[in-house]
C-alpha cells in the first residue's frame, strides 16, 4: 500500500480515540492497487468456499472487508439507509513473532453512515485501530468482526448476526438474518480485476438479509424493519495502474431477483473490460454478466459524481432508472467517496422495480 499510506494507518491506529491527529486523504487506487503487494497471498485460482469459516479472517492477504448496506423503513413510516463497513489492511506479510497479544501487523478501518431522505441528512463517521485485545480484530468461530464498539457478528441464535454500532450523531442496533443464498461472484468466487495474474479477490455476497432492530438518529430512537446486502471480498492486488475507480452497483428488486455489477473506470475514460457481476434470484440461480450485457448510462450528477442511472440490462424489454434517494450521500472521510441508497423504477412507465445501493469511487468531487 506504499510507505505513505501504511504509516498514515500506523498513525490513525495508535492515536486516542478522543483526539485523532487530521486524518490523510487515502485513494482507492494506493489501497488496492499493485505497489507493496509483495510477499502476500494471492487471488489466483479458484478455490473451494467453507461457510462459516469465510466470514472469518484470511490474514495472509493484504486486505479485506465486511460491507453491509441497506434499506429500512422506520415505524415511524420514513426510510432509511445505512453502511457498516469494516476494512483490515496488513501493513507487512507473513506471522507476527513474539508471543504477546499486542504484537501485530494488522490495522482497521471502519465506516458507517445512515441516510434520512425525508430530512434531507446523511451522516457518517469513522475509525481506525490497530489490532489488539479490545481495540479491533475478527474470528470465525463464532464469527465476529469489531472495532472498539463497533460490532458484527453472530448472536447467538441459529444464522442470525447483530450489528451495534454506535456512531457520531447515530446508532445502528440491527439483527440481520440471511434470505437468500450464498453468491460466488465471478468465476465461483475469483472476481478478476485485470488482466496480470493475481490481480483479482475472493469475493461472495448474500444480497438479501432481512433486518430488524432499531437506530438513533440524535436523540430521536426508531423501530425499523428492511433489508440488507453484504459483501464480502479479501485480496492483495485488484486494480491495475489504469484503473482509477469503480461503480458499484447492488440491486434487490421487487421481483425476488437480485443485481451486482461493478463498472471498472479507465483512467483516460471508457469501461474496462473486467467489469462484471451477476443477477440471481432466491433460489440460488446465477446469470453472470459482463461489460456487453449491462448498458450504464448516467444521468444526471452531484458535484462530480453520477447520482443517477441508466441501466439496461440484456434481455430486458425495458431500462431502469436508478435514482439516489437523497443525492448528497457523500462519504467525507479519510476516502472520500459517495455510497447511497437508490430506488430502481422502470423507465418507460415509472412502475417502482426495487431499492439498492451505488457506490462511486476515484473521483474528484467539485466544491
Amino acid at each position: 500500500m506504499g510507505a505513505f499510506l501504511a504509516s498514515g494507518l500506523l498513525l490513525l491506529g495508535a492515536c486516542e480515540r478522543g483526539a485523532p491527529p487530521p486524518p490523510p486523504r487515502f485513494t482507492i487506487a494506493a489501497l488496492l492497487g499493485e505497489q507493496g503487494a509483495g510477499g502476500f497471498a494471492r487471488a489466483t485460482a479458484v478455490r473451494p468456499f467453507r461457510f462459516p469459516a469465510d466470514h472469518g479472517p484470511h490474514p495472509g492477504f493484504r486486505s479485506e472487508w465486511w460491507y453491509l448496506t441497506g434499506n429500512l423503513r422506520g415505524a415511524d413510516g420514513r426510510e432509511y439507509g445505512f453502511q457498516a463497513t469494516f476494512f483490515r489492511f496488513a501493513l507487512a506479510p507473513g506471522p507476527v513473532t513474539g508471543d504477546s497479544a499486542w504484537r501485530g501487523n494488522q490495522v482497521w478501518m471502519a465506516h458507517a453512515a445512515l441516510s434520512d431522505p425525508a430530512q434531507g441528512e446523511h451522516l457518517a463517521d469513522e475509525r481506525f485501530s490497530r489490532e489488539g485485545p479490545g481495540l479491533a480484530g475478527a474470528r470465525a468461530g463464532p464469527f465476529r468482526v469489531w472495532l472498539d464498539d463497533w460490532r458484527l457478528g453472530a448472536d447467538g441464535m441459529e444464522g442470525e448476526w447483530r450489528l451495534q454500532l454506535p456512531a457520531r450523531g447515530f446508532t445502528l442496533d440491527l439483527r440481520l438474518r440471511p434470505a437468500s443464498p450464498v453468491v460466488l461472484q465471478g468465476d465461483r468466487g475469483l472476481s478478476r480485476k485485470g488482466a496480470a495474474p493475481g490481480n483479482a479477490s475472493y469475493y461472495y455476497s448474500i444480497p438479501r438479509l432481512q433486518v430488524e432492530g432499531r437506530i438513533r438518529q440524535g436523540e430521536r430512537g426508531i423501530t425499523v424493519t428492511g433489508l440488507a446486502w453484504l459483501d464480502r471480498e479479501w485480496s492483495s492486488s485488484a486494480l491495475e495502474p489504469q484503473q482509477a475507480g469503480w461503480d458499484w452497483f447492488s440491486l434487490q428488486l421487487r421481483d425476488g431477483r437480485n443485481l451486482m455489477f461493478y463498472r471498472l473506470r479507465r483512467r483516460g475514460g471508457g469501461t474496462d473490460p473486467h467489469s462484471g457481476g451477476s443477477l440471481s434470484d432466491g433460489d440460488g440461480l446465477i446469470r453472470r454478466l459482463g461489460p456487453d450485457q449491462v448498458r450504464l448510462t448516467p444521468l444526471a450528477r452531484w458535484r462530480g459524481y453520477p447520482v443517477e442511472w441508466r441501466l439496461q440490462l440484456a434481455g430486458e424489454p425495458h431500462g431502469w432508472r436508478i435514482r439516489p434517494l437523497l443525492r448528497d450521500q457523500e462519504m467525507r472521510l479519510s476516502i472520500r467517496y459517495w455510497e447511497g441508497a437508490v430506488e430502481v423504477i422502470d423507465e418507460v412507465d415509472g412502475t417502482p422495480l426495487g431499492r439498492g445501493y451505488l457506490e462511486l469511487t476515484g473521483y474528484r468531487p467539485s466544491r
